[in-house]
This record gives structure tokens, C-alpha cells and sequence, in this order.
């Protein structure tokens, strides 16, 4: 079974003066602006790494949920930070990097068993899978 979701985008303009916007097909975003500004000047609106970060933590803790799910345990609480790299290299720009902060909150698992599980869903998540860039996670336990 494959499972298809879409999105778009919409631009105007020059790279430096234009501007565009992006659409998800759940209309969770509607014509969100995005632009120069907003992906390296910090500006209002979203951009295409934090949207990255933002997919990437959300596979990977559904991911999580699962394996915990397997090995008989249920989280009460995951948070999970993805912090995305853009760097400029002698080819232009490029993700080099992607940086999972997990923290969790999963009665009756050991600091090991949760490193080991979490290890397991970063390798698995299909958004991971997507990425040739170096994924990091940093998992901490809770409680």
C-alpha cells in the first residue's frame, strides 16, 4: 500500500526580493509565507528546514511510539527537537546535518533500553531513511 501526501509551493520574484508561500494538502499550512528573509534573516514565516526539523520530529517520534509500543511499553510524554543544518560549501548551500533531542517520559524503561529503542526508531523512521545527511539524536529519560 502506498500512502501519498502532497504539498506546494508558490513563488514571485527574484531570490533576494521574492516571495512565496507554502501549501500542505491537510491545509495545516494555507499559503504560508515563505522568502529569503524568512529562511536566513530570521523574517516572519516559515521556511524549508524548519519544515524538514519539523516532519523529521514528528516521523521519528511516531517511530518511537511503535518500537516502545513493541517492546511492550507506553510513552506518557516524547519530545523531540530536530534542529536542521544549512551550510554554504564551495557548491552552493546544502543540509548537512540533522540534530534529534529527545526527551521522554516512558514508565518502567531503563535509561539503556530507551537509548537503544530510540536508536532504533531514528534508523527506521522513513524521514531518517530519506536524509544522506548525518542524523544525530540525543535521548534522555525522564523520571
Amino acid at each position: 500500500m502506498a500512502i501519498t501526501k502532497h504539498a506546494s509551493a508558490h513563488w514571485q520574484g527574484g531570490l533576494k526580493d521574492g516571495k512565496g508561500t507554502i501549501t500542505t494538502e491537510s491545509g495545516a499550512l494555507q499559503a504560508n509565507p515563505y522568502g529569503f528573509n524568512t529562511r536566513f534573516e530570521g523574517g516572519h514565516g516559515t521556511n524549508p528546514e524548519e519544515l524538514i526539523g519539523a516532519a523529521h520530529a514528528g516521523c521519528f517520534t511516531m517511530a518511537l511510539s511503535l518500537i516502545l509500543g513493541e517492546a511492550g511499553l507506553t510513552a506518557t510524554a516524547l519530545d523531540t527537537k530536530a534542529t536542521v543544518s544549512l551550510d554554504k560549501t564551495d557548491g552552493g548551500f546544502e543540509i548537512s546535518k540533522v540534530a534529534l533531542v529527545l526527551t521522554g517520559t516512558v514508565p518502567g524503561a531503563t535509561a539503556e533500553q530507551f537509548a537503544e529503542l530510540a536508536a532504533k526508531a531514528k534508523a527506521g523512521c522513513p524521514v531518517s531513511k530519506l536524509f544522506r545527511a548525518e542524523i544525530t539524536l540525543d535521548a534522555t529519560l525522564n523520571g
